[in-house]
Formats: structure tokens, C-alpha cells, sequence
């Protein structure tokens, strides 16, 4: 769609009610200052147009740098952060099954005395 259609269908102005602004203006300025306010008008709308898309490239760029400007910071915090070392694994596997040690009796307690 050209950019004039796709204006009139933001204003949904129709054929008949360009005709009607167009008669307005021209009783209002004549037709010398036409050429004048159209190209005025030309001028305008590229101008609107170059500063939306200046806004539009501004806000693309914003959000294709969040994710830089919050994994840099995740970086330079873990850089000084170095990985554990293991110690080294022993010559022989511990046992799996362990035997406890030996129980000792509990020592005997003497009779008491009958009187």
C-alpha cells in the first residue's frame, strides 16, 4: 500500500472528503499558494516520517543492548572466580564393607551384701 494510501486509511478519509479539503483550501489560499502549502506539506511529512524512524532505530538499538549490559556485569563478577581442584583420588577404594570393632563386655557388677 503507498504511504498516501496508508495515511488516508490512518485518517479514513474517503475520495469525496479529500475533494471537499481540497476545494477549502484552494478558496482559502487560491491558486498560487497551491504549489506553496504542497510542497510545505511535503516537506512535513518527511520530516514526521525520518524522525520516526529515527525513534524506531533508537528503541530496536535499546533493546538489542539489555542483554549486553546485563551479562557483562554477570562476567566481570565471575572472571576472578577460579574452578575447585579436586583432591587426587586415593591409591586404594576404602572398603565397602566395614566391620566394627570388637565389644567388650560390660564389666560385672558385685552382688550386693545380704546382712
Amino acid at each position: 500500500m503507498p504511504p498516501s494510501a496508508q495515511l488516508l486509511a490512518f485518517l479514513d478519509i474517503g475520495g469525496g472528503e479529500m475533494m471537499a479539503i481540497f476545494l477549502v483550501v484552494l478558496l482559502l489560499f487560491g491558486g498560487k499558494k497551491m504549489p506553496e502549502l504542497a510542497r510545505g506539506l511535503g516537506k512535513s511529512i518527511r520530516e514526521f516520517k525520518k524522525v520516526t524512524s529515527g525513534v524506531e532505530d533508537q528503541i530496536k538499538q535499546a533493546i538489542d543492548e539489555v542483554p549486553e549490559v546485563v551479562t557483562k556485569p554477570v562476567r566481570q563478577a565471575l572472571a576472578p572466580i577460579s574452578p575447585v581442584a579436586l583432591p587426587p583420588p586415593a591409591a586404594t577404594p576404602p572398603s565397602l564393607s566395614h566391620t566394627p570393632p570388637p565389644a567388650t563386655p560390660p564389666p560385672a557388677i558385685p552382688p550386693e551384701p545380704t546382712p
